[in-house]
């Protein structure tokens, strides 16, 4: 992955926290981050996730493989849920970018990617089928294909939400500056979170904002994204909390509102960018949080926590920066931020992910998974 925007390449404060229904976040010497199966590694992990109605897990390899292993340290070996390597242009930003199980996965045995495809650069959100632990690429059922001008900012994240739409992160296609305002064009899919069924041919939801706007794309729910790598859906609430990659100096958490504009490529965060007319910022929906390049370089978007093993994150925001391999915990007085606090630091964290309880795990680049416990 290159430097700038997603920057996956290998690199290796505390704030007052109040508010928010946890409380004070603990500080970094309260949590620790540790190893977790520490039997297992993985080639370019990016996303790890709970397998529907089982005690397994799932981990996302950039190269297009999702394995699956029980989810206990004493695990020491995976087996391959879906090999789709054939099908996926993997290097730099592209490759296999995200994957989901269908809500009623343990029936139907669906599953859904996002991925990169050559000739010509495409991303594709897919559908494959999972039979007895196994799943078969030849199973591809499309459900959407749109090409990519430029190798990076894919965006990549896809997850159900409780309305049980599938929702899929598009970055802006890439380049510095978004050079075709794909961003602020309701008429791509570029640069935006899309909304969708999973019925072929008919992905639209009719209730989606922009499907009687002339000239729209249907499937955008949310636009004025840069590179939203990783969203995350809160369990408690639905919310959906969105980390958006920035450009040369800030870097944003963004609450996810059907219909939002966020602002790229006129803003980047709360500051102006690209304005040559002067627009001001209360046009567009705001960041509930940005950090400065002071502090990263590459947010990772996490998850609100709502596991039980540390109470005093309850409610909490955690999220990392690949770059600088910092893990936050932001605090929240509602859905507005009420402080940050450092927990602590690991290698390359590309994603976050949720056990079947609502535990968090960190997937570092190089190949581990993590945990933060007390």
């Amino acid at each position: 992955m290159s430097a700038r925007a997603l920057r996956l390449v290998p690199v290796l404060l505390l704030t007052a926290c109040g508010g928010g229904d946890g409380g004070m976040a603990p500080p970094a010497s309260a949590v620790s981050i540790e190893r977790a199966y520490p039997s297992l590694t993985f080639t370019s992990p990016v996303f790890v996730t709970a397998i529907p109605g089982s005690n397994q897990l799932a981990v996302v390899e950039q190269d297009g493989v999702v394995r699956a292993f029980v989810d206990s340290d004493a695990t020491t070996t995976s087996s391959v849920l879906l090999d789709i390597d054939t099908l996926v242009s993997s290097g730099g930003e592209t490759g296999l970018l995200g994957f989901a199980f269908d809500p009623d996965y343990a029936n139907n045995g669906f599953v859904y990617a996002n991925y990169t495809a050559a000739g010509p650069l495409r991303t594709r959100i897919s559908r494959f089928t999972v039979t007895a632990g196994v799943g078969d690429p030849n199973s591809e059922v499309l459900l959407l294909e749109f090409n990519q001008p430029f190798s990076n900012h894919n965006g990549g994240m896809l997850a159900f939400g409780q309305d049980g739409r599938l929702y899929v992160a598009s970055g802006d296609g890439g380049s510095g500056d978004d050079p075709q305002d794909n961003g602020q064009n309701l008429g791509t899919v570029l640069g935006k979170i899309l909304r969708l069924t999973t019925t072929p041919g008919a992905i639209v939801p009719i209730d989606n904002p922009f499907v009687a706007t002339p000239g729209a794309r249907g499937e955008v729910w949310a636009y004025g994204m840069r590179n939203p790598w990783r969203f995350g859906f809160d369990r408690l609430t639905g919310e959906l909390w969105i980390g958006d990659v920035g450009q040369n100096a800030r870097e944003e958490i963004d609450l996810g509102v059907a219909g939002a504009n966020y602002g790229w490529r006129i803003y980047e965060g709360n500051r102006s960018n690209i304005n040559p007319t002067n627009i001001p910022p209360s046009v567009f929906t705001a960041p509930v949080f940005e950090y400065d390049h002071s502090q990263g370089q590459s947010i990772t978007g996490g998850y609100r926590y709502r596991g039980t093993a540390i109470p005093t994150l309850a409610g909490h925001y955690v999220y990392g920066d690949f770059v600088s391999g910092r893990i936050w915990a932001l605090a929240l007085n509602g859905n507005a931020a009420a402080g940050n606090a450092l927990l602590g630091t690991l290698a390359n964290p590309s994603s976050f992910g949720e056990t079947a309880s609502g535990e968090l795990l960190i997937v570092s680049y190089g190949g581990t998974l993590h945990r933060i416990v007390p």
